[in-house]
């Protein structure tokens, strides 16, 4: 299984982070091992070597069969169901490596950095109930709760590069296998987690995540 990780694919997430809104060229990628994955409304260990640790919420796509060199017409063949996940990202790290030109390897990818919940099918429907009409809606919605409050809330409709998009890009390189996992990127709203924190993602308004940071 590879949980491939996107970066940089909310306008308001680029200015965020660097000052300044803009749209990639190309989608930034990077790669989670497969023990970052937590699921199972396990609990998120802060490592205590990595200093600040930010969540990311975010759509996360399953891949159902395989797949290479997928045209973009095609790539919603390749899914078959959603959930909200969080990209744990050691931030002090990120920019330590950001500024060196340094890969996000450790700052991404290190173990329990990639929480699930639960998966949903009946959301998908067509191309134009997931991601919207982009000059009419927004598409599906989702939001994390932090100990009951909002903090981060995003429609795929919004992403820069959608996620038929961000399928056929990475088959250019990566054999798509069914299993694969891709976390399609964060919106606007990115913060530190501290022990004992209660993080809740949803759907709509079904919720389909639920954990503890310890």
């Amino acid at each position: 299984m590879k949980i491939f990780g996107v970066g940089m694919n909310y306008l308001q997430h680029t200015e965020e982070l660097d000052g300044r809104a803009y749209r990639p060229e190309e989608p930034v990628i990077f790669l989670k091992a497969d023990s970052a994955l937590v699921k199972n409304g396990k609990p998120f260990f802060i490592p205590d070597w990595a200093g600040r640790v930010d969540y990311e919420a975010e759509l996360v796509v399953r891949i159902c069969r395989l797949g290479k060199g997928i045209p973009v017409r095609f790539a919603h063949r390749y899914y078959d169901a959603l959930t909200v996940g969080i990209d744990f990202t050691a931030r002090d790290l990120q920019q330590k490596a950001r500024s060196e030109g340094m890969p996000w390897t450790i700052c991404k990818g290190f173990d329990g950095s990639a929480v699930i919940g639960d998966w949903k099918e009946e959301v998908l429907g067509s191309k134009e109930v997931l991601e919207g009409e982009r000059s009419k809606e927004k598409g599906v919605e989702f939001h994390l709760d932090i100990n009951g409050k909002t903090v981060q809330r995003g429609h795929a409709g919004d992403m820069l590069f959608s996620i038929d998009e961000l399928i056929s890009y990475l088959s250019r390189f990566f054999t798509l296998k069914t299993g694969d996992l891709i976390f399609t990127g964060t919106p606007v709203g990115v913060g530190p987690v501290k022990i004992g924190d209660h993080l809740q993602g949803y759907l709509g308004d079904e919720r389909v995540l639920d954990f503890y940071c310890r």
